[in-house]
């Protein structure tokens, strides 16, 4: 198989969906890798490391597109690489299609078979490929937070550990899944008084184990939510439904009641966010200011840190890559049930449940179609 590994064109998205040891390991497949010309250089894979791996340097993104058989990436692709999508391609990469209806739609009228990271799944039914960014922007989450609650960027001037003699900055996390959880960490670590929210009362039994009771644990409901928000002077949203949109767990009112100058953190802005007065932004221009609390809500957190986020990125999805360049997406898809949950898109039709219904589509399933 041509496998083509295109420079990332979303702002400042600085990972790349291929490393040289994962070129070295398909080329000694048997495989043929195109990767275009810098496309690892702001992950620190330089092309000289990727031709001593085995791999073609192409110089443009048509070539890396237009002669693959499958395209692997990290972010969904934007407007002006829509141009490449073609009948009969494999798109290997985040997709994040349900607040997305135009991308949608281009991978539906050109026929590619779009296999999302976001929703395959392993055998225990956890999703493998979307752990490494959650932990890396869970983590992330808290250090941002930090950042924009100092008085330059427009925040309360809050020291999240504070110092003796004065009391440390209220973290109210909503949602305790990876993100969650690895934000608690980062908070707990740096002295916050750190509150957790989730609707899962088995789940808040287990960050409470965790944490050995550091952590607040709060059952999610709108009284809840409305008075840990009004307290917290760092508000992380990490709620995930599947391959849908993130539900509005904190409402426009609940941000007007926040303190002047509190910071909000949507980590989940890329399914749409979990903040009703979350837009998406970018690494260029990442924050706005609503009710005069200051919301940062950058779809491509990891790429902040790139040399850390490919490096665990794509020690989840080369498995899957090489299943996928072995087998062939067709055969791979009947074979590994996992990958199959990951299909969004196949010959034209919509094949995953959560984003027809987020786009009011039709979508039939996966297994009716190879």
């Amino acid at each position: 198989m041509i496998i083509g590994v295109p420079k990332e064109v979303k702002d400042h998205e600085s990972r790349v969906g291929v490393t040289p040891a994962g070129v070295k390991a398909l080329v000694e497949a048997g495989h043929q890798v195109l990767v275009e010309t810098n496309a690892g250089a702001l992950s620190a894979f330089v092309d000289d490391e990727y031709q001593a791996a085995g791999a073609e340097i192409v110089g443009s993104a048509h070539d890396a597109w237009s002669l693959a058989d499958m395209v692997v990436k990290v972010k969904e692709p934007v407007e002006k690489e829509y141009k490449h999508f073609r009948e009969g391609l494999v798109l290997f990469t985040y997709l994040h299609l349900a607040p997305l209806p135009e991308l949608t739609g281009a991978l539906l009228e050109k026929k590619v078979t779009g296999i999302a990271y976001e929703t395959v799944r392993d055998r225990q039914g956890t999703l493998p490929l979307l752990t490494p960014m959650s932990e890396v922007a869970g983590r992330m989450s808290v250090q941002v937070g930090a950042t924009y609650l100092e008085k330059e960027k427009g925040g309360r001037g809050v020291l999240l550990g504070g110092v003796p003699g004065t009391p440390p900055g209220n973290v109210c996390i909503i949602g305790g899944g990876i993100v969650g959880l690895n934000a608690a960490k980062i908070a707990l670590g740096m002295g916050a008084r750190v509150t957790l929210v989730d609707l899962n009362l088995n789940r808040l039994r287990e960050l409470d184990d965790i944490f050995g009771g550091r952590v607040h644990t709060l059952m999610s409901n709108s009284y809840n939510v409305e008075r840990a928000v009004a307290e917290a002077d760092l508000v992380i949203g990490g709620v995930l439904i599947p391959g849908a949109a993130a539900p509005k767990i904190v409402t426009r009112g609940m941000v007007a009641k926040m303190k002047k100058g509190a910071v909000i953190v949507d980590v989940a802005i890329d399914q749409g966010g979990c903040i009703e007065t979350a837009r998406p932004t970018t690494h260029t221009d990442p924050s706005f200011v609503i009710d005069g609390v200051v919301h940062y809500c950058v779809t491509n957190m990891p790429a902040a840190v790139p040399y850390t986020s490919t490096l665990a990125l794509t020690n989840a999805t080369f498995p899957y890559l090489m299943k996928l360049a072995k087998l062939g997406a067709q055969e791979a898809i009947k074979a590994d049930a996992g990958i199959a949950e990951g299909v969004n898109t196949y010959a034209g039709k919509l094949t995953y449940g959560a984003v027809a219904e987020a786009q009011n589509r039709e979508w039939s399933k996966i297994a009716d179609l190879v």
